[in-house]
């Protein structure tokens, strides 16, 4: 789920295009898992937003007829919240993996900003808890009482992005206020990225 840096704004187009086609060769050969991940980034190679990769290969099988073949699983560092999981989840993912932000607590443990006692397992319970919790408040807003009822639904406006981008990757999403191009989704990932590897 990540394209190189040397490619500019134009590689994110590109690496889209990629992962959907791998991710309907891995169905062609009856893989029941797609699994995105982030894990690999490093100063070279950029990440593409969760959600943007999630939607992307959910949208793309759709119009192959090949999405309900295979489970899409997303390992990713810029879930963090209840909104990313909710947001994620409406657009395809059937399980997420928040392992930088579960990183981030283990060594804020480890740092004495949390309680020292606390061992992986529990902090992860805890935290899974908490995000549990959180979209159970989402799902029951929306009269949805189930995550199978909400995976996919994408029940989402989209505010502020170009309405070229939301036909291809978020097919079906109201967007009634125009804003970033696919280019200036690419340079606000490659601004991240570059704090990110100064």
């Amino acid at each position: 789920m990540m394209y190189p840096v040397k490619d500019g704004e134009l590689g994110l187009e590109k690496a889209l295009d990629r992962i959907c086609t791998e991710a309907e060769k891995a169905v062609d050969a009856e893989k029941n898992y797609i699994i995105l991940s982030d894990r690999k980034v490093d100063k070279d190679h950029v990440a593409i937003p969760s959600v943007l990769a999630t939607a992307a290969i959910h949208h793309y099988l759709i119009r192959e007829e090949l999405r309900s073949y295979a489970d899409i699983i997303l390992e990713s560092a810029d879930i963090r919240e209840t909104h990313h999981f909710a947001t994620v989840i409406g657009y395809g993912a059937a399980a997420v993996h928040p392992y930088f932000a579960l990183e981030s607590m283990y060594s804020l443990r480890d740092e004495g900003v949390l309680n020292k006692d606390l061992t992986d397992e529990q902090i992860t319970a805890k935290y899974t808890a908490a995000v549990g919790s959180g979209l159970l408040k989402t799902f029951s807003k929306m009269g949805i009482s189930t995550l199978q009822s909400y995976l996919g639904a994408q029940i989402f406006e989209a505010l502020g992005i170009n309405s070229d981008v939301v036909d291809e990757y978020f097919t079906g999403t109201v967007s009634r206020i125009q804003g970033l191009s696919l280019d200036q989704i690419a340079q606000e990932a490659l601004l991240r990225h570059r704090e990110g590897f100064p």
